[in-house]
């Protein structure tokens, strides 16, 4: 039986275009996935836009559209990057799905009859950008709201809640008996302390937005966007058949994703998400779950922010980075491998073109673009057509095998930044190797031993062609048929240098 592997990105709202946060989050789980699919794991990847809420209801008005052909045009932009950036993803879904909605509707009226969900009303400061309430020990000085700096809006209405107090305690063990869930483990004090100081219930429905799903039981009510957003890891896996009247419907969706059964997905192997949404998938989704009586995914991770030249990216600075117009310029394979390369996976990081360009002339211009060329080069007057299978007494090649190990401990724990550092590593051992045994004149007293350095590079350049892949599934592949059995040919420069 082929081992199911389900992974997820947060589903990015469509208040604007895609840049490279979405990509960073985006390319992480693509880079994971090609890797699992490796290994030989049947991965299912899922990813998708947020669509729903006041935002998407504002900024469709100030663009003359309706809120639906905005969220149109915005969702064809995301898949348009993902296209460009060479992302595998085996589903896009969006919360404007029929499918998405129904699943959404029926959770909300099968917990408004457990008492999961009950009527009551509001009064608090909200913030319209996060389309959220704050509790006082949240709100700033001056009663702005933490994540925009924004001055908050005092709101009442008559509203639903979720009772997520009654899972403060369920929450706190879960997190004990499984400490994997909360990734990396330098985030998971912040979410244990936030729960241990008391959960209240929380509103999950408005009055005063048009553009949302209804409440079946109550239509002047629609559900909270980040309530309707979560579900979608859910649906996405064929939810439904569960609770919902229409079951071709729920059977058309599993059919559509390749599977059998909704179980035959969930739980999550993995949710990964930017910090500033951990909080939400980490206490609120599980508490949702755990009222659904369902699994809780294995793992959240999430990861830092990256800043731009040193400064946080915002419109007003003009420093938003498209990375598909990087990638136009420089190369998709490159980008991707660079954004893993430059900071540990989990802590923020600046994008700047120079570092950029330093990176890429150092680690694959220099180091592993020169050291195919230069063995390819030396091999096809040495040895000729290259053989299938490589085996002898190679000390680099025995090392290739520790190094695959290393690979795979490094992916375990989501540490991007080590499986390159021990790529890139591997080859700068092959480059001594070339520098010390010399078999440009080597070749001249002693061809055999000519010969035999030669297959040994070979070899070992295979595993890192393998190895790049995931990271480049362009390059990786290239370079591999670069080093397939038979004749060599002549090639132009695997990564041409930058000028600085």
């Amino acid at each position: 039986m082929t081992k199911k592997f389900y992974i997820t990105t947060p589903l990015y709202y469509v208040n604007s275009v895609p840049h490279i946060g979405h990509a960073y989050t985006t390319i992480a789980q693509d880079i994971l996935a090609r890797y699992k699919r490796q290994q030989g794991f049947d991965v299912h990847y899922l990813t998708g836009t947020d669509e729903h809420g006041a935002n998407i209801e504002k900024t469709a008005a100030a663009n003359n559209v309706t809120p639906k052909a905005w969220a149109d045009s915005v969702a064809e932009k995301y898949k348009e990057m993902w296209k460009q950036l060479n992302i595998s993803y085996d589903d896009f879904i969006r919360t404007t799905d029929p499918h998405h909605e129904h699943v959404v509707q029926a959770i909300f009226e099968k917990l408004l009859k457990t008492g999961d969900i009950y009527l009551g009303s509001y009064s608090g400061k909200y913030c319209m950008s996060c389309e959220q309430y704050y509790n006082d020990s949240e709100i700033l000085e001056g009663n702005l709201c933490p994540v925009h700096k924004r001055p908050l809006t005092e709101v009442h209405e008559e509203t639903y809640f979720f009772k997520l107090s009654r899972y403060e305690k369920p929450l706190l063990k879960y997190y004990e008996e499984h400490p994997e869930f909360l990734s990396p483990k330098t985030r998971a004090n912040e979410i244990i302390n936030f729960v241990k100081g008391g959960l209240q219930d929380l509103s999950v429905t408005r009055t005063k937005v048009a553009w949302g799903i209804p409440v079946p039981s109550n239509p002047k009510h629609t559900i909270y966007v980040w309530f309707d957003a979560l579900i979608n890891y859910i649906s996405g896996a064929g939810f439904g058949t569960h609770i919902c009247d229409d079951k071709t419907e729920h059977e058309a969706q599993l059919k559509k994703i390749g599977v059998a059964t909704f179980e035959d997905l969930w739980p999550a192997d993995l949710h990964m998400v930017g910090k500033e949404i951990f909080r939400f998938h980490t206490v609120i989704w599980p508490a949702v779950l755990m009222a659904l009586n369902l699994p809780l995914p294995k793992k959240v991770f999430a990861h830092g922010w990256w800043t731009v030249e040193g400064e946080k990216m915002s419109k007003s600075l003009g420093n938003i980075v498209n990375p598909a117009e990087v990638a136009e310029k420089y190369g998709v394979d490159p980008v991707r491998a660079f954004l893993f390369r430059e900071v540990p996976f989990g802590q923020d990081g600046d994008f700047s073109m120079a570092s950029f360009k330093n990176r890429y002339n150092s680690d694959l211009a220099n180091n592993i673009g020169n050291l195919l060329s230069r063995t390819l080069n030396m091999a096809a007057k040495n040895i000729g057509d290259l053989p299938e299978t490589i085996t002898g007494n190679y000390k680099l090649l025995a090392k290739a095998g520790e190094v695959e190990k290393i690979i795979d401990a490094a992916y375990d724990e989501l540490a991007f930044d080590k499986v390159l550092e021990q790529i890139y590593g591997f080859a700068s051992d092959l480059n001594k190797l070339v520098d010390e045994k010399k078999p440009w004149e080597l070749a001249k007293t002693d061809p055999a031993a000519t010969k035999e350095v030669l297959l040994e590079l070979v070899a070992c350049l295979r595993y890192v062609a393998k190895w790049l892949t995931p990271f480049m599934p362009t390059i990786g592949p290239e370079m591999a048929r670069r080093l397939q059995p038979g004749k060599i040919e002549k090639y132009p420069p695997l990564f041409p240098r930058l000028e600085k």
